[in-house]
């Protein structure tokens, strides 16, 4: 049985003595559970104390309500005895409260201190760059190695920038290669299908001698293992006088080799791009069997990665270059395909599906 219970049995019955005498008794156990409240230093032996005695059925209120059975005479000496008693125990609580507020501050300082580190061998997932981010830094700073400015142009673009300046006007049967994305209800804007268009703006805005590598999305009506409706592309153009085919040639197979090894070949066959003449496919020594021939390569020993040739005439004359002054070769290949190539994919939508199983395969920095 605690103190606050053996208190609360003994206040149902009446103690004997006058009122008076009764509150002086209360005042010296009173003395005694303060004593004994210190001793045990918590607020809830605090809050206990109080109840005892200042509570609805605490002692000091069976005092009070047991006034009323004195007599007049006995009255006012048994009223004052009471009150002081009670302002006594209200002044005593309120002091012990405020050593409550010192005792829990004392005893957290001495328990045992939280320990807000984390460990150090804990494994914390960090997140990666995106293959396509990887290779992309990758290229832009060999071509910034080779001297080529980064070029950046709109997603969204006028007719103009993507066909009709480079050589395929409205009806030009060229324009059936690509399936392209057109804004509704504006017929002459339209999502780039190459990052060609670049070259129009930089054309217009800048003047020679250019070295110019123009990174960014493009978007197209297609989907397979190979081929998603948006793909990330880079162009690469020279213009200045007396460029020729061979410092293209020059060009991508120095930059192919920074980019997969020098012992990277490269190969180009001739072919056919409206916006270049002469044209060709670029094509690299296939990476998954080094030009023996696989399943990948179609036993060829080679992948085709994008196209180039000589800028045409009329290019230039679109955005009033003299071609007869002027020459240039441009080349572009799929940064998407790219990253397929370097770190060996199957399936060009695995760059796009935000899975983190294969995402996470890949560093955070480069």
């Amino acid at each position: 049985m605690d103190h606050t219970e053996h208190i609360d049995k003994q206040s149902s019955a009446p103690l004997p003595g006058t009122l008076a005498e009764r509150a002086a008794a209360e005042a010296a156990a009173f003395t005694t559970a303060v004593a004994a409240t210190r001793v045990l230093r918590s607020p809830e032996s605090v809050e206990a104390l109080r109840l005892s005695y200042l509570g609805r059925k605490g002692k000091i209120t069976a005092l009070l309500e047991d006034l009323r059975n004195c007599s007049k005479e006995e009255r006012p000496a048994a009223g004052k005895a009471v009150n002081v008693l009670k302002q006594t125990i209200e002044r005593e609580i309120e002091l012990l409260k405020t050593e409550a507020g010192a005792w829990q501050v004392a005893a957290k300082l001495a328990a045992t201190p939280l320990d807000i580190h984390l460990p150090v061998d804990a494994w914390v997932p960090q997140g990666s760059l995106h293959p396509v981010t990887l290779i992309r830094r990758e290229i832009l700073g060999e071509f910034r190695r080779l001297g080529f400015t980064v070029y950046d142009g709109p997603e969204i673009d006028y007719d103009f920038y993507n066909f009709s300046s480079l050589n395929m006007p409205s009806d030009h049967p060229a324009r059936d290669m690509q399936d392209t994305f057109y804004i509704k209800e504006q017929d002459h804007l339209l999502l780039r299908t190459q990052t060609s268009n670049i070259q129009i703006h930089c054309l217009l805005n800048e003047k020679p001698p250019l070295r110019i590598v123009a990174p960014g999305r493009v978007f197209r009506v297609d989907s397979d293992p190979t081929h998603t409706p948006m793909f990330h592309q880079v162009e690469a153009f020279v213009v200045d006088r007396g460029i020729t085919f061979a410092h293209m040639k020059g060009t991508i197979d120095a930059f192919m080799k920074a980019v997969f090894g020098a012992n990277m070949k490269t190969r180009l066959r001739p072919s056919y791009f409206p916006f270049v003449e002469p044209g060709a496919e670029l094509d690299l020594q296939c990476v998954h069997c080094s030009g023996k021939g696989c399943r990948l390569c179609k036993q060829t020993g080679w992948l085709e990665v994008g196209g180039c040739g000589m800028i045409h005439p009329n290019v230039f004359e679109s955005v009033e270059y003299d071609s007869e002054a002027y020459t240039g070769f441009a080349f572009g290949f799929g940064i998407d395909r790219m990253a397929m190539l370097k770190y060996k994919l199957d399936d060009l939508r695995t760059l796009f599906e935000g899975s983190y199983s294969f995402l996470g395969h890949f560093p955070i920095f480069t």
